[in-house]
Parts: structure tokens; C-alpha cells; sequence
């Protein structure tokens, strides 16, 4: 007994120095590795100017696809958090008293990459600024009842804002959804009804703790700040953890051939319509300026003379808005241009078909899908290719306006690996060809996998008159030229080529549950 007593116990000893030099030989490795990410300096876009007033954006590049299973909507729960919670010093509602002699304030926008903190303020108030907003971000007060607050409004956010009083951003949400299912875009960047109400606060702290770290982190400064004060930011957020810099390759959606129509029902006046399906392009693609001018010149937002609109809504007055995007572009009933930091490996080609009345409805969907036939068969011409390029190289100038949007576009060129957006989109408009947009055309659009969301009062109503090829029908308040009445004949039969399968009803009940 004494014998193996000895054998286990020169057996342990044995272990124990292997374990020893086995931990001195990884430390070692790590404190060789460690200089290297200590030294790495935080990315940043600073861009000092005359302007009176301060831009900050400051950008993380975590979002909505780093929700963890069954906690849908943290990462933008967490970002509401620190933008409308307090810090430890402060209470949200001390920080705002202070803002407002400033005259200033501090927003949040989360999205499937990247969440961007965004505020602005006078060159004179920078200092006092500047200690509210670090303070909410380095040092955020996580306090209980700002969390239930919080979580409770991003829940009425879903069920009455989206569910009972937007049809339009609802439809472009649930395309979205819908496009994207089984993906890492695939739920709504706000969450899911049922996983928000599981959420705690500990799940904040956790997210925050392991995403808001300097390898994420992109600092953003336009206007008249100096070298004193970006040394200083620089030198505050660097308390953050390092963290690991973050790689992700997201691959395009897998979809099913064929044509695929949700019909969502729910208590409405109207019936909007949304129609899209995935475009293996983005801003870093080279193809991306033929494809920017064909979805302006087929619906450029809020234009009425983009294509679609001309024939919609000009010609036959159904409804308010016929528009065209190859970019996602939230809240467009609001606002005339896109915001940017909504940048994203993966885009669809979306066409929103603005509420229209319900008994034109199937006529509206009808109307679409032969307008984009037309264009798929026929591309643009020279003239509206010209007329179309002409205007993309102005409109760019208005797109970065302002200085807090040439900043917010200079990050995204930043995360695209893109030069100047202003001068890279005039410089490859200024190359395009009227055989490089129809050759895009020809490339990426198609109605193969096309997905349709319709919301309406009467859903199965619209799916019998889809099912059974009922002729769509409008109806106008005055007289019409023949040539229009003529090509009412032509879309009213229109086929929709989708199989009754692929016909599916949802309540709205069910729609970010």
C-alpha cells in the first residue's frame, strides 16, 4: 500500500510541474502576442473644419446579427441602454436637462453590422458635451427601472408602432423577414415580441461587456475640433476592453425558385405593397453604379420622375409613392435620403408600392411586375441612361450635404474599403456605359425569386383574385387617353406567375412575435 502510495503521489508531482511548464509556455506565448494588439491603435475617421459645430459619430461594429439565440433585439436594447439610460453619475433625465442649454442632444442607430452612437454639438460647448456623452457610454449607469422602461417601449414600438400603425414600414420589415429566413439578417434589428420579454438586464450587461470593445470601435469627428481633443477621446475609449477584432463573412440568402406572395391581414384602410429578392451587390462591388442608376431611374426615392412613379402615380393616380432601392432604407416615409451607417454585406432589390386602395390592389401588383418585365426585356435607353447618370452625379453632393453626413459616409467607405463616396460614385457614374447598366440589368434582375408582401384588410379575398386569375381592375375618378385605358386591358390580366402554395396568409399578430 505504501509502495503505490508512493507511485501516485510522484505521479502527481509529475503532473503538477508538466501543468506548471505548460502555463509558463502559453504565458509566454501570450505576452509575446500581446504587444502587437496593445499597440494597435482604434480606428478612426477625423475630419477637422472650419464649421462652428462638432460631429461625433461614434460607431461599434456589432449589431443584430451578434443577438444571441432566443434574445432577438439585444444588441439594440443594449444600444437604447446607453443612449437614453443614464450613466452611474448621472440619471437620463439629469444628462437631458443638461443638454438642453446646449441646445443639443445624443441618438442611437442599431442595424444587422454596426450600431452608431450620433450627436452634434457648438465648438464652445464641446467640453461640457463631450463629458455627458462618455460618460453614457464608458461608464453607463444599467439602472433597473431604465431597463424595464426601455424594454417596454421597444415591445410597443413592435405591436402599435409597426403592427397597428405603419403598413408600410411593416411590409418592408417583413420582406425582410421573409428574404432572409434561416439567415443572420433574419429578424428584425428591434427583436421579437416573445424574445424581449425574456430579457433581462444582466443580458444588457453581458452584451455590452463583450461587444463594446476597442476592436470594434470607430471613431468618428467632422468640424472645428483640435488635436488636443481627439487625443483625448482617443485616450478615454481606449479603457474599453480590446476585445478581438471580429471578421465575419455573412454569404448571400439561399432561396427557393419561384415567386412567393405573404399576404399579412390586419385592420387597415389600405394595401401596401413590398417586393424584393437578394442582389449579390454592394457598394464595394463594381457593378454597384449600374445598378444605383437603374434603381433611380425605375423609383428614385420621392422623385416623380423616376419611371415607376411616372406610371403609378402620374399617369393613373394610385397612389402616393412607386419606388426603387438596391440599399436597405428604413423609415422612408419620413425622411428624402437614406441615413448612412446602415451598411451591410448583403443588399436586396426592393420596389415599394406605397398603400394603394384595396380594390386596386391586384390591379397595383399587376401594374409592377409588367413595369419591371418592361424594364428586365427592354433596359433603359440612351436618353434616360444619360438624363439618369446627369442626375446620380448631382444628387450625390446632396447626399453628403452636411458634414455629420459626409462623416456618417465616410464610415461607411470605411467599413466597404471604398475611397470618398462623393468622388468614388462620380467617378464610377463617369465610366458607365449604356451596355454596363443593361448587362446589370439583365445579370441581377429577375422575378425567379421574388418575394411579395402585401398588407391588407381582406386577405383572402386578395389570395382568391391571385389564385384565380381574376383581372385586376382600377377605377378613375375622371376620364382617361385611351392609350392608358388600352394598357389597363393589358396589366388587368397580367400574369402573376406564383403557385397557390406559395400564396400564404398571416395575421398580423404574428408578424415579430
Amino acid at each position: 500500500m505504501n509502495r503505490n502510495f508512493y507511485k501516485l503521489k510522484f505521479l502527481f508531482i509529475s503532473l503538477i510541474v508538466f501543468a506548471l511548464m505548460t502555463t509558463a509556455i502559453v504565458a509566454q506565448k501570450t505576452r509575446k502576442a500581446a504587444p502587437k494588439s496593445m499597440n494597435k491603435p482604434i480606428a478612426a475617421v477625423f475630419q477637422p473644419s472650419r464649421s462652428p459645430l462638432v460631429s461625433v459619430r461614434i460607431q461599434f461594429l456589432t449589431g443584430a446579427v451578434d443577438d444571441p439565440d432566443g434574445k432577438e433585439g439585444l444588441a439594440n436594447l443594449t444600444a437604447a441602454m446607453l443612449a437614453t439610460g443614464g450613466s452611474k453619475k448621472l440619471t437620463y433625465d439629469e444628462i437631458v436637462a443638461q443638454f438642453y442649454p446646449l441646445a443639443t442632444g445624443f441618438g442611437y442607430q442599431v442595424d444587422k453590422e454596426m450600431t452608431t452612437f450620433v450627436g452634434s454639438t457648438h465648438a464652445d460647448n464641446l467640453s461640457k458635451y463631450y463629458d455627458l456623452i462618455s460618460q453614457m457610454l464608458l461608464d453607463p449607469g444599467f439602472r433597473e427601472d431604465d431597463f424595464k422602461r426601455i424594454k417596454q417601449d421597444t415591445i410597443n414600438s413592435l405591436k402599435v408602432g409597426l403592427r397597428q400603425s405603419n403598413d408600410e414600414e411593416l411590409g418592408k420589415e417583413r420582406l425582410y423577414n421573409i428574404i432572409y429566413k434561416g439567415h443572420p439578417y433574419e429578424h428584425y434589428t428591434l427583436g421579437t415580441i416573445s424574445s424581449l420579454e425574456k430579457m433581462t438586464l444582466q443580458d444588457v450587461k453581458d452584451f455590452y461587456k463583450q461587444n463594446y470593445t476597442q476592436a470594434n470601435l470607430v471613431l468618428g469627428l467632422s468640424g472645428s475640433f483640435d488635436t488636443k481633443f481627439s487625443k483625448e477621446i482617443t485616450a478615454d475609449f481606449a479603457k474599453l476592453p480590446k476585445g478581438a477584432k471580429m471578421t465575419r463573412k455573412i454569404s448571400a440568402p439561399v432561396l427557393t425558385d419561384g415567386m412567393k406572395i405573404d399576404i399579412v391581414e390586419r385592420e387597415t384602410r389600405a394595401t401596401a405593397i413590398s417586393l424584393g429578392f437578394p442582389i449579390d451587390v454592394n457598394r464595394a462591388s463594381k457593378e454597384y453604379a449600374a445598378l444605383a442608376l437603374v434603381a433611380s431611374y425605375f423609383g428614385q426615392h420621392r422623385s416623380s420622375n423616376s419611371y415607376l412613379y411616372g406610371q403609378l402615380r402620374e399617369k393613373r393616380g394610385l397612389n402616393y409613392g412607386d419606388y426603387a432601392y438596391i440599399e436597405y432604407f428604413p423609415r422612408g416615409m419620413f425622411q428624402f435620403q437614406p441615413d448612412p451607417n446602415l451598411a451591410r454585406q448583403q443588399q436586396i432589390f426592393q420596389i415599394w408600392i406605397r398603400p394603394v386602395e384595396p380594390n386596386n390592389a391586384n390591379f397595383a401588383l399587376r401594374a409592377t411586375l409588367y413595369e419591371f418585365d418592361k424594364l428586365i426585356k427592354n433596359g433603359m435607353t440612351k436618353e434616360t441612361f444619360e438624363e439618369t447618370r446627369d442626375f446620380l452625379t448631382k444628387y450625390v453632393n446632396i447626399l453628403t450635404q452636411t458634414k455629420d453626413a459626409e462623416l456618417g459616409y465616410a464610415l461607411d467607405s470605411r467599413y466597404y474599403g471604398i475611397p470618398n463616396y462623393n468622388e468614388y460614385m462620380k467617378t464610377q457614374l463617369a465610366k458607365l456605359t449604356l451596355a454596363d447598366v443593361n448587362n446589370a440589368i439583365k445579370k441581377y434582375l429577375s422575378t425567379d425569386k421574388m418575394r411579395v408582401v402585401m398588407i391588407t384588410k381582406d386577405a383572402q379575398g386578395l389570395r382568391d383574385a391571385i389564385v384565380n386569375n381574376k383581372p385586376g381592375t382600377i377605377t378613375y375618378a375622371a376620364e382617361k387617353p385611351k392609350e392608358i385605358l388600352d394598357e389597363d386591358k393589358m396589366i388587368a390580366t397580367y400574369p402573376i406567375n406564383v403557385k397557390v402554395e406559395n400564396i400564404t396568409i398571416t395575421p398580423v399578430e404574428k408578424v415579430f412575435q
